[in-house]
């Protein structure tokens, strides 16, 4: 009892203040204060339950503290109004309730007396899910009916044939990895009418372009991410892998001023939620502002923008440290892998709106196109899908000159690399060695973003450095050349061609 109280009084903010209130305090405490915040005291209480049994050791949460359901699937939590929702993480074993494609996992509050009674039905899956597969959709961001009509005439019909092309059967999700419209509200049904035509249930994550930004406050810009989509964080399971999401964007009450960072409410969530989860685990991360990426360091700045990365990135790493973790992130419109220490790993996405729209390309020259993510156990693999092209396509390459500071060089970019990769290349059939990776635009970006007249749809899109771009000099008698880069999973994307036939595109 006294663990109950105490915790309720954490949620208040008033533990380990001093201060004592007495069962009759709180009753006698007024429900609906005339001004400030109300802080009523509500009980949340329910079951979960599977096939009209309930389902033990299920956690559920109002974004404050978590509880387990006891063996006959009961719960009750000590909450009080400042609680949105109560939600539950999904177990293993079950499918994610959704409607047409928009997982539905949580109960918005609505009290009665101080009480809210919140049951939760499971439908069990027909098929082990310890191998599954999911995708990660970051930054669709459509600002236009145009936009909308890209969004679902290509890229959801192409996620729909890549998931077919599976065996049939294969277990799928979907994580909308922040930015799922432009700031243009009326767009998030056109978000939702691609997810359903994908035909698999997707997860959403909050980016900054999903904000209201006439709110005051960071608290209230998402109020219509949250009545569309419920709450900002929350997690997840399939398989033998425990999903997390996260609110990393902190509105700071200035049109579209923002920071990347996670509060003391998500920490203090995050924790108690993982401690849910056996150590050794694989968790899997998704949040919208990268937690790292080096493109400062590309760029030659002494440290990341405040909007670019989470500045308490520190306190994440270190209550992931207990597991092996994969963090999501889009933001950028580059592609991007950041290691931290043995156990972390960070998935920075090339966007599925490419440089908004413009072209086929990202700021770094990764098509617009998706992360593909394959589970087997706690094991993940990974490529990047090009929408539109084929999953075998991982890399481009260009002509002897296409890249002006290196005039008698051929380049190569593949954007899923990472330091694990070995990229070779061979002329004429003879092998030359491992190819030399610089950081430099890539020289499509160029061709097409560079300058103040280009994209004509958005002129101030720009190319950006990347540091997955690799050079060979082929001799003066070369014909043909041929890029091989093979993957830290041992799969070898090639590209043979004659000099003369390369181009930019």
């Amino acid at each position: 009892m006294f663990q109950k109280r105490r915790s309720f009084l954490k949620s208040l903010g008033l533990a380990g203040l001093g201060l004592t209130l007495t069962p009759s305090a709180l009753q006698a405490a007024p429900k609906q204060p005339a001004h400030g915040q109300d802080f009523s005291p509500i009980t949340l209480s329910g079951r979960v339950q599977s096939g009209g049994k309930g389902v033990a050791g299920v956690a559920v949460t109002d974004g404050y503290n978590v509880v387990l359901t006891d063996a006959s699937g009961k719960y009750e939590l000590q909450s009080n109004a400042t609680a949105d929702f109560v939600y539950l993480s999904t177990p293993r074993g079950y499918e994610f309730s959704n409607q047409n494609g928009i997982t539905r996992f949580y109960k918005r509050i609505a009290a009665s007396r101080g009480r809210f009674k919140a049951d939760f039905e499971l439908q069990k899956l027909t098929q082990d899910d310890t191998k599954h597969n999911f995708v990660v959709w970051a930054d669709p961001q459509i600002i236009s009916k145009e936009d909308a009509e890209e969004l679902k005439t290509k890229s959801a019909p192409d996620l729909k044939q890549l998931v077919a092309s599976y065996p049939s059967g294969t277990l799928f999700h979907g994580i909308g990895c922040g930015d799922l419209v432009w700031d243009k509200f009326e767009l998030f049904e056109d978000y939702q009418q691609a997810i359903g035509i994908s035909g698999i249930p997707f997860f959403q994550v909050i980016g900054n372009h999903d904000m209201n930004l006439e709110a005051r406050t960071d608290e209230g810009s998402t109020e219509k991410f949250k009545e569309l989509f419920g709450p900002t964080y929350y997690s997840f399971n399939r398989g033998e892998v425990h999903y997390v999401v996260l609110d990393d964007v902190f509105f700071i009450g200035t049109a579209k001023k923002y920071i990347g960072y996670l509060t003391e409410r998500q920490l203090a969530w995050l924790e108690q939620d993982l401690a849910t989860v056996k150590p050794g685990s694989t968790v899997v991360v998704s949040l919208h502002i990268p937690a790292y990426t080096n493109q400062h360091a590309r760029n030659k700045e002494k440290e990341p923008s405040l909007g670019g990365v989470v500045s308490n990135r520190k306190e994440l790493y270190r209550l992931l440290a207990p597991f092996k973790a994969h963090i999501m992130s889009g933001h950028t419109h580059f592609n991007e892998k950041v290691f931290e220490g043995d156990n972390i790993i960070e998935h920075v996405h090339g966007t599925v709106c490419g440089a908004w729209w413009t072209g086929p390309i990202c700021y770094d020259g990764t098509p617009s196109g998706y992360g593909v993510y394959e589970v087997e156990g706690s094991e993940l693999k990974w490529y990047y899908k090009p929408t539109g092209l084929p999953k075998e396509h991982q890399l481009r390459v260009y002509p002897v000159g296409a890249l002006e500071e290196r005039p008698q060089h051929l380049a190569a970019n593949i954007w899923n690399w990472d330091p694990s990769w070995k990229v070779e290349w061979l002329e004429d059939g003879k092998p030359m060695g491992e190819m030399e990776r610089i950081t430099a635009l890539d020289p499509l970006s160029v061709e097409l973003h560079l300058g103040a007249s280009k994209p004509s749809k958005h002129k101030w899109v720009e190319p950006h450095l990347t540091d997955h771009l690799f050079l060979a000099q082929p001799s003066a008698t070369a014909k043909a050349i041929s890029v091989q880069a093979t993957d830290r999973f041992g799969q070898v994307f090639k590209v043979t061609s004659n000099l003369s036939e390369l181009s930019l595109q």
